[in-house]
């Protein structure tokens, strides 16, 4: 059995100084394949255990409070592969969601304190307060390359003393956790009933930067009103900065469960309630989420002067993509971070993207079932993006929301837009 053992963080000569903290309680990450990583615990310590999970890494610089509030996190260990967590602290409105979502947190080194104007909370305090145990004080490079050679696996955290609770027996805890692969973790994840948004970018908002209109409040060719567009939202866990994305653009934003069915999405699109129709992210495996996909297959079927204006993100791609007939497949070890180059096949241009996802389309599946593909990943080759070719139906895998590049993909929320708007001039919806 391999073993791991804590390295003592570095002190740096310009840390803020601060009261001395509580004294952080031993913890373990013993992996499925025997490995036990040894470090410090943090966050809702107290001699507990982190139910099993498969334990990913994300490559971002930033970003860790988003990260730990997007549901499609949900049943996954994180580990920041960036060697100091904390900095910025935590603050009440870079959230995605309304909990923390990760089952547990890993860093190289938790920062001592931190220092933004926007902070309210330190990261340890923030995750005691959501029930969430964390790590700190381990090897994540070793850790990292581990995932990347044997791809992602299951595994468990604790800070009970060994004494009463071997590395043997977390070791078996993990090896006896439940695969990823055939997991439908959307219901845990989704909204119950249908809600409206209206909350925008705000100040962050490109538009309100340059003193921009919305394109989505824009008249079209003979349209002599500026009613705004209405979008249907599946619900599948959906991170609240698209939300505000399509808010941004005018939007009127209608968020609905994920198991809303293909007769009531239709009938609000027949009576001209909803202009169009976009499916959220989520976590899981995309092929388990079976009532989602027989739904939306329903919805894009038929002729192409029906079909809803839909436009799909990361798991909503993969909805989409199974829906039209595709099939998807399990990612050795994911993409998960900023820094994702793709290649956009239809302008030849190269965007930073980024991406959360353990699951991806099969290509060729895809092609034969009628899909274009518009986006590629750069670092394999993988699908990050497609279209029917005669439906108005499009998605991409990596998130446009989240401004890695910092707005390299942020033309597919306008591209939405024009679908919406076009269609109604085209034919004759008001």
């Amino acid at each position: 059995m391999r073993r791991y053992q804590r390295q003592a963080a570095p002190v740096y000569s310009w840390a803020v100084p601060h009261p001395t903290p509580a004294p952080a309680p031993p913890a373990r990450l013993a992996l499925q394949d025997g490995s036990v990583f040894h470090g410090l615990g943090f966050g809702a310590t107290g001699r507990a255990i982190v139910r099993p999970a498969e334990v990913v890494f994300n490559t971002a610089m930033s970003g860790y409070q988003e990260a730990l509030t997007d549901p499609s996190y949900a049943g996954q260990i994180l580990v920041m592969t960036a060697p100091l967590i904390g900095n910025t602290g935590i603050n009440t409105e870079d959230v995605e969601s309304a909990n923390v979502q990760v089952s547990g947190f890993v860093v190289r080194e938790l920062t001592r304190t931190y220092s933004n104007f926007r902070a309210s909370v330190d990261l340890s305090t923030y995750l005691a307060q959501n029930g969430v145990l964390g790590i700190s004080d381990i090897d994540t490079r070793a850790l990292t390359k581990r995932l990347r050679v044997a791809g992602v696996m299951q595994g468990v955290i604790t800070d009970r003393p060994v004494s009463e609770l071997s590395d043997a027996a977390l070791v078996k805890m993990a090896r006896e956790a439940p695969s990823m692969a055939g997991q439908n973790l959307v219901p845990l994840v989704g909204c119950n009933s249908g809600q409206s948004w209206s909350e925008t970018l705000g100040e962050w908002s490109p538009d309100a930067m340059v003193g921009r209109e919305s394109a989505a409040d824009q008249p079209g060719p003979h349209e002599p009103t500026r009613r705004k567009l209405r979008v249907l939202a599946l619900d599948c866990g959906a991170k609240r900065n698209i939300l505000r994305n399509l808010a941004d653009r005018g939007c009127e934003v209608q968020v609905v469960p994920h198991d809303i069915s293909a007769a009531e999405i239709k009938r609000l699109y027949r009576e001209g309630k909803i202009d169009g129709l976009f499916i959220s992210n989520g976590p899981g495996d995309p092929a388990a989420v079976e009532t989602t996909i027989a739904t939306l297959k329903d919805v894009i079927k038929g002729p192409a002067a029906e079909t809803i204006p839909t436009f799909g993100i990361c798991l909503g791609h993969q909805l989409l993509s199974l829906a039209a007939g595709a099939k998807t497949y399990k990612l050795k070890f994911g993409h998960r971070g900023l820094n994702q180059p793709v290649l956009n096949t239809v302008t030849g241009q190269v965007e930073i993207t980024s991406q959360n996802h353990g699951f991806a389309v099969d290509a060729d599946s895809l092609a034969a079932a009628g899909g274009e593909p518009t986006h590629v990943h750069l670092n394999d080759g993988t699908l990050a993006g497609f279209r029917l070719k005669d439906k108005p139906v499009f998605a991409v895998q990596h998130h446009p929301e989240a401004s890695p590049g910092p707005h390299d993909a942020g033309y597919l929320f306008d591209a939405f837009v024009k679908m919406m708007g076009d269609r109604k001039v085209e034919y004759g919806r008001r």
